[in-house]
């Protein structure tokens, strides 16, 4: 398996620099001249992808993803998206018609929900498994639109629609690949049935390898073929030219994200952890401050489980050895962000990003791997 590396961009610079620590790159107003510039820096750095988040106070993925794509030319955009605020007929055509534009450089990550109140911000009071339910409709529909060359009639528990059809189909075959993740029971079971790649958050290795082997079998238990199903890990390096200089980053790291009010974030309990996935990294941060020799928990612990706050920390070579693991039990997409994101974006292209594909290429030809994508 090749690997693919995706970064994440923002619509605005927040933060203040290399000592600042930014959990969320999303949020805070648009610049369109930042937008573009971040881009160009994963394209020049060597990333394959971008994540363009998601929430609701953030600018549009979409419009974000098309402006930045009009900027570069080889990297593509996994645009998150959640179900429920748009038809999945709308959502297909338009997804389709950015993958054409941008010469099928675009990936949908199907995002359930980020809570009860961030979700009735936008007018959606559905319970947890019932937002992962929708999901799974809305991701089972865009597969029919996107590939039936005949008009589509649907009756489901969340959409209706009859004679559903559209004038073009995807650029990328056999459609715009499906990323989406979820630690819940009912994440879990959605997931296996539709997605084309399963996301994880950046948990101890032995955790991940049995995260795997289950999803895996519910797949298999599916009737699809468990092949065809990708994985990603989502981490965040904290990376310097030595290990000292490493964990002296990731100590003030966490102080600054104390410092600056994200530790407020783990009193909002009930929203926060209303995911299962954020409750596991807490729960894991009980166990000790670093996991795996450099898996670095506190900043998890600090914010309750937000996103992606489990650090790899080290230098590139330690770093890209600890990334080796998670693709060596079948995470060929690696998804990484910076607590600096602009800055450690454009460091992470002069040794981290080409020693990682470098370190794969060298895996996949000793053990005859098959590639692919």
């Amino acid at each position: 398996m090749q690997v693919e590396v995706i970064g994440m961009i923002g619509a605005k610079r927040e933060g203040t620099g290399k000592k600042g620590a930014e959990v969320h790159v999303i949020g805070g107003g648009i610049d369109g001249d930042y937008i573009s510039d971040f881009a160009r820096v994963h394209e020049n750095s060597g990333f394959d992808k971008v994540l363009v988040g998601y929430t609701s106070s953030s600018a549009d993925g979409f419009i974000v993803a098309m402006h930045a794509a009009a900027h570069t030319s080889q990297l593509g955009y996994l645009i998150a998206h959640r179900p429920g605020f748009v038809s999945p007929t709308v959502l297909a055509r338009k997804a389709a018609t950015l993958d054409h534009l941008t010469g099928g450089r675009i990936a949908l990550h199907i995002i359930s929900g980020g809570g009860e109140v961030e979700q009735r911000r936008d007018g959606d009071y559905e319970n947890h498994d019932r937002r992962y339910a929708r999901s799974g409709e809305f991701m089972s529909l865009l597969r029919r639109l996107w590939t039936s060359d005949q008009p589509i009639d649907h009756k489901g528990e969340f959409y209706r629609f009859e004679q559903a059809k559209s004038d073009f189909s995807c650029l990328q075959e056999p459609h715009v690949p499906l990323y989406f993740g979820g630690a819940s029971e009912a994440a879990l079971e959605i997931g296996a049935k539709e997605c084309d790649v399963y996301a994880l958050w950046g948990e101890p290795l032995a955790e991940v390898k049995t995260k795997i082997s289950d999803f895996r079998k519910r797949v298999k238990s599916t009737g699809r073929d468990p092949r065809t199903i990708r994985f990603s890990v989502s981490t965040r390096p904290i990376v310097a030219d030595t290990e000292s200089e490493a964990w002296d980053l990731a100590h003030s790291t966490l102080e600054a994200v104390l410092d600056s009010g994200e530790k407020s974030m783990h009193g909002v309990g009930k929203e926060r952890l209303e995911s299962v996935g954020s409750q596991r990294l807490v729960d894991f941060s009980k166990k000790g401050d670093v996991l795996d020799e450099r898996l670095y928990m506190p900043i998890a612990a600090a914010t309750g489980g937000a996103g992606n706050t489990t650090a790899l920390v080290g230098t590139a070579e330690q770093v890209v050895s600890s990334l080796m693991g998670y693709y060596k039990l079948g995470c060929s997409t690696i998804l990484i962000r910076g607590f600096d994101p602009y800055n450690d974006a454009a460091y992470w292209g002069k040794e981290l990003i080409p020693m990682l594909k470098d370190e794969v290429a060298k895996y996949v030809k000793a053990n005859k791997v098959t590639v692919r994508a």
